[in-house]
């Protein structure tokens, strides 16, 4: 299986089960509902929060329509002194989509039964996707040759708020508010 073809099916695979996971989550609620999954958010920062997540499941195909127009023979990306080839982006993917998608059924356990446990496998799976989508963004961003600048540019639009939610707003901000009891 050549590269773009591993990419392909990384993202067919992880990430239905990513809305999977979702589906699940709002057919059976936990008993004392959603909210908790905002952790200790403020309500002020909610809408800008909400936006940013919208923006971010976009962003996310418009960074893949990128990334399906590149050449996967040639493309590459010089990223912290290494040189990566396409066959880069299915790892990267897989850390992001497989870790998504057990994010919420990991919360829901924590709402349920909080334990020291849950909490480091959410930290883990938060980390290794904002990890990952940064990884993403630096690939899309230093990709050569790339197939446009359009396509480049709306890529990069895309990654940045995808690289903000889940490295920045998820992996960070949400844990340090989310109320820990003990």
């Amino acid at each position: 299986m050549d590269a773009r073809a591993r990419w392909i099916a990384t993202t067919l695979v992880g990430g239905p089960l990513v809305v999977a996971s979702y589906v699940y989550g709002a057919l059976v609620p936990p008993p004392e509902g959603t909210s908790g999954l905002w952790g200790g958010v403020p309500d002020a920062w909610k809408p800008a929060y909400t936006l940013n997540m919208l923006l971010a499941a976009a962003g996310f195909f418009a960074f893949a329509q990128h990334l399906l127009r590149a050449d996967p023979a040639r493309a590459r990306a010089r990223i912290a002194g290494r040189e990566l080839g396409f066959g880069a982006l299915a790892p990267l993917v897989g850390a992001i989509v497989f870790p998504s998608a057990l994010w919420l059924p990991l919360t829901y356990a924590m709402l349920a039964t909080p334990s020291r446990a849950l909490w480091l496998a959410i930290l883990a799976c938060l980390a290794t996707v904002g990890v990952a989508a940064l990884g993403v963004l630096a690939f899309v961003a230093r990709m050569e040759p790339h197939p446009g600048r359009a396509s480049r540019a709306l890529a990069i639009a895309g990654a940045v708020p995808f690289a903000l939610q889940t490295a920045v707003l998820d992996a960070i901000v949400w844990p340090l508010v989310f109320p820990l009891d003990g």
